[in-house]
């Protein structure tokens, strides 16, 4: 049964190992010629390439993440009425939540993809920096063995990029190690609170849902510095920028493209009234308020005309007023 599994395991790794080799030797072939296949610089300089190249691929999915978790927070006043609705019936509340998510066009695990589907990318980096590490001569992907031998001797900032936290032997590479991992915890941290202080409106930052980003925002940073003593200094290299990068990305969507009704949503209106001042123009919130006032102003003026409107006179009426 085991033998089972870890056939399973190793068909679906092998095409990755290939796959993440492939662009990590790629990049290796270009900064390898200008600082030496054997400098730290280029292996990590590698394994920088590599992330980029991976979240740029995963950037219609964050596409999708973003969508997904600004619909997430705008129906959250209408799942606290199908709670407060349906409470007592647990199946009904149920199917009624997954017809909200349906008809709003928003899907709850939306929000996991990316950092799911990073998962066996980071696992394949890991085993790929380990094997290199323990057993350089067996291949793997397109690691040979001069490749392997290459990246385990790499060494960076003083330490060997293939160590880790609790393997090292010198304190070069813990010092690197321990700064990579603070570095991953907080712009874990910093990237989830981003979202929650400025693209979420007030009304969702109460419930479960709420509740459950509040506690992500405290477990994620715990769970990666816990981990990070354990993963290969090219790992966290590989992390850190990864996160890096989300953050910037998130910070660019919320700038640009916020959620209605959040502080980043005020704070873009805020930037464009003033832009357009500048330049003698009108936001379109602006153009849509004097439309929205004018059509206003038009209908109280047409009230106060049917009032003052005389009433017609009975034919008795005006041969009296003639006699």
């Amino acid at each position: 049964m085991i033998d089972f599994f870890v056939s399973i395991g190793s068909a679906i790794m092998t095409p990755l190992y290939y796959a993440i080799s492939f662009v990590l030797v790629g990049f290796h072939n270009v900064f390898g010629d200008l600082f030496g296949p054997t400098s730290g610089l280029a292996w990590v300089l590698s394994i920088i390439g590599l992330t980029l190249v991976v979240r740029a691929a995963l950037i219609p999915l964050f596409v999708k993440q973003i969508k997904s978790s600004r619909n997430m927070q705008l129906i959250q006043p209408k799942v606290r009425e199908l709670q407060k609705k349906y409470g007592h019936d647990r199946e009904r509340l149920a199917q009624e939540t997954m017809k909200l998510y349906k008809d709003s066009g928003t899907n709850p695990f939306a929000s996991c993809l990316p950092i799911l589907l990073q998962m066996p990318i980071f696992l394949a980096l890991f085993r790929i920096l380990d094997q290199a590490a323990r057993n350089p001569q067996d291949k793997r992907g397109l690691m040979t063995p001069e490749l392997n031998e290459q990246l385990s001797a790499a060494v960076f900032a003083g330490g060997k990029i293939s160590d880790t936290f609790l393997n090292a032997e010198g304190v070069e590479v813990r010092v690197l190690a321990a700064v990579l991992v603070l570095a991953m915890t907080a712009t874990t941290f910093l990237t989830q609170r981003q979202l929650m202080s400025k693209n979420m409106p007030a009304d969702a930052l109460s419930g479960p849902y709420a509740q459950q980003q509040k506690m992500l925002l405290y477990v994620l940073p715990v769970v990666f510095a816990v981990g990070g003593i354990a993963f290969p200094v090219g790992v966290l290299f590989y992390w850190t920028t990864s996160n890096l990068w989300t953050m910037g990305q998130q910070f660019y969507v919320i700038r640009n493209n916020p959620a209605p009704g959040t502080p980043a949503a005020e704070a873009k209106e805020e930037r464009d009234r003033a832009k357009a001042a500048r330049k003698g123009l009108k936001t379109p919130a602006q153009i849509e308020e004097e439309r929205l006032a004018a059509e206003a102003e038009a209908r109280r003026a047409e009230k106060s005309q049917t009032r003052q409107q005389p009433q017609r006179q009975t034919k008795a009426q005006r041969n009296k007023k003639k006699r």
